[in-house]
């Protein structure tokens, strides 16, 4: 079972402290590459806006959870 407060959502506020948006705008930003796999969405975001990889992770972690992927 994951607990926020030690998975990927642990990340969460400080994503939304260090780029300055909310985690539903990088939600929505993933759904343009929704069909690629886990590695090539946490690159996209690493490499189109700036995240850096432990943030960009646990985003897509997150993300493909909720969209089943």
């Amino acid at each position: 079972m994951s607990d926020a407060t030690q998975g990927p959502k642990s990340y969460f506020p400080s994503i939304e402290t260090t780029y300055g948006q909310p985690i539903e705008h990088w939600m929505g930003l993933l759904d343009a590459v929704a069909g690629q796999k886990h590695l090539e969405q946490v690159n996209w975001l690493k490499s189109e806006h700036g995240i850096g990889h432990g943030h960009a992770n646990a985003l897509v972690h997150v993300y493909r959870a909720e969209h089943q992927q």
